[in-house]
């Protein structure tokens, strides 16, 4: 019994915080039996629950041997090179897109991370979410538009903000953005950190039009390939 304890202590990083709870629970009932001179009757009483926990640890060791080898089993290794990874644009010209850390690709839950790029000129389109967005700019130079009054009927006029190298910004919940790269000679390289994906994308012709009338894009471009059927636009 003791020779399991130590394996089903390693499954804390695969197990959510009310599992690893009951487990730690069981772990300390069993521990306090094993300590206890019980009578035999006692010991009957508890043979059937403990001859289901054992068959529950055996469960989770072939859970943690499975959990370490699931990485391999997707075909991701830990460290991969980002000159290797699958980019595309998605349709959208002057775009290079790779998805570093997904929730659909990775089986990430609370962040996803991705990669973009933008040739002179180009841009993202007017667009909001509900999620927050953490933006990191490599290289090049451009200008961030931010309407933060998410109370209005719709965006109104934004404010513009310059980006640049070595810079960050954050996008509220909601707040509608777009980023352009306003740089007529180089390109415009940037990592975005996304909360609570798969993101929902709500996108704006111009900066007047109502909320109401935002076209939601779920599951997004990068996110499409990775549902076994394609899901439509939806109002």
């Amino acid at each position: 019994m003791r020779r399991c304890l130590p394996k089903i202590s390693q499954l804390g990083a695969f197990l959510h915080e009310e599992e690893r709870l009951q487990v730690d629970a069981a772990i300390t009932a069993i521990l306090a039996l094993q300590q206890r001179d019980i009578h035999k009757m006692w010991a009957a009483t508890f043979l059937g629950p403990m001859k289901t926990f054992l068959s529950v640890l055996e469960s989770l060791e072939c859970l943690l041997s499975f959990a370490t080898s699931l990485e391999s089993s997707k075909g991701f290794p830990l460290v991969r090179n980002i000159n290797e990874l699958p980019q595309s644009n998605y349709g959208r010209e002057g775009l290079s897109h790779i998805t570093l850390a997904g929730s659909l690709l990775h089986g990430m839950k609370e962040i996803e991370v991705w990669l973009q790029t933008f040739s002179p000129g180009s841009r993202t389109p007017i667009h909001r979410h509900s999620c927050e967005e953490v933006f990191i700019v490599l290289k090049g130079n451009g200008t961030l538009h931010l309407a933060s009054d998410v109370h209005g009927r719709y965006p109104g006029h934004p404010k513009v903000f310059p980006i640049f190298a070595n810079s960050t910004f954050i996008i509220p919940v909601n707040d509608v953005h777009q980023v352009w790269n306003t740089d007529n000679n180089a390109d415009l390289q940037i990592v975005v950190i996304v909360s609570r994906p798969p993101v929902k994308v709500f996108i704006y012709e111009d900066w007047l039009m109502p909320h109401i009338a935002a076209r939601l894009k779920y599951p997004y471009y990068w996110d499409e390939e990775c549902f076994d059927t394609p899901v439509r636009d939806e109002l």
